[in-house]
């Protein structure tokens, strides 16, 4: 395949499922637009997650770009004038991923368990001076008005409509984005990366700031993502930043899998039709209806959704075995 080829493809097959939502979403009903928008708003932090998860590292801190988008979104009203949703999206991903700068070459040094840690510390640090900032609200958060989108102001009839398909043309761009980089020289060396560092060193490349370039990019999905669930809502707290909803990321993106962008989307609309139909149904015991569909998730597909159909190779023998068998 071309390097011309390579390129538009992912940026075509984009375009056509933008395009095949869009009219699918004239014949849904409100609650699922709703639905789908919040489920595009989680999948698109997930993503973010899954840049870092390619190179072996995993944040549990993930609700910290998440909360940083809201917020910023939630603020940009009252403090900036922004009344447009478009701009406020922008304003939440520029704000998370400068967040995701500074701190990104610090914690590009650490791995494992090390790295889950500190990411998930700075995500309740967050957490706790907002609940202690009684000027946005406090532990009460704060409420955002319905934006408008690329100038036209969304009736209440129109509005979840309105705000569906500005969720899926963003998922559409950002997923495009996603597959490029993956199929990209930076993100095929994030793979190397999570097989053997030391050897991608030895190649010239920089370990470290590959995984900040992550980390930065993953800060902006977040904060993107956290900007649209918080114009869905209508409303922001500080929970956005809470451990509960971090590990919640991390689920998804691992219940999605690392192989296809798509699966990413498709995991999270899963997850919250089984959580909104377990919470109507099971209004005492959804907790435990929607803990035993991802138990059988993770018992039947190991590595998500994503490899029913994206397989892939088989890895090769250890090369400890190949040596031993030549030695015979």
């Amino acid at each position: 395949m071309s390097t011309r080829s390579a390129v538009l493809r992912p940026v075509l097959v984009a375009a056509i499922v933008v395009v095949a939502l869009a009219f699918a979403g004239m014949a849904l009903p409100k609650w699922f637009l709703f639905l789908a928008t919040m489920a595009i708003a989680h999948a698109t932090v997930a993503l973010g997650l899954i840049f870092m998860m390619r190179g072996g590292l995993v944040s549990f801190g993930q609700g910290l770009p998440f909360c940083l988008g809201a917020y910023a979104a939630g603020l940009g009203g009252p403090w900036l004038g922004l009344t447009d949703a478009v701009l406020l999206l922008l304003l939440g991903g520029l704000t998370a991923g400068a967040v995701a700068a500074v701190f990104g070459s610090l914690l590009a040094r650490y791995r494992g368990i090390f790295f889950a840690m500190l990411t998930l510390s700075l995500s309740m640090v967050l957490y706790g001076l907002l609940v202690k900032a009684t000027a946005i609200g406090g532990s009460d958060g704060l409420n955002l008005a319905r934006p408008a989108i690329l100038g036209y102001e969304p009736t209440t009839e129109t509005a979840d409509y309105a705000l569906y398909l500005l969720a899926v043309v963003t998922a559409g761009v950002l997923s495009a984005i996603a597959a490029l980089h993956f199929n990209s020289v930076r993100g095929l060396m994030s793979l190397a990366v999570k097989e053997n560092e030391l050897r991608v060193e030895y190649m010239g490349a920089s370990v470290r700031s590959l995984m900040a370039v992550n980390f930065i990019i993953a800060g902006v999905y977040g904060g993107v993502g956290g900007a649209l669930a918080a114009i869905a809502l209508g409303h922001i707290e500080p929970t956005f930043s809470y451990w509960t909803t971090s590990g919640e990321m991390v689920f998804l993106a691992i219940l999605a899998g690392q192989h296809s962008v798509i699966a990413v989307f498709l995991a999270s609309l899963i997850l919250e039709l089984v959580r909104s139909f377990a919470n109507l149904y099971f209004p005492e015991t959804w907790q435990l209806a929607l803990g035993a569909f991802l138990l059988v998730v993770i018992l039947f597909l190991p590595r998500g959704l994503g490899s029913l159909w994206h397989r892939g190779h088989k890895p090769a023998a250890p090369a400890t075995d190949a040596t031993e068998e030549t030695g015979r």
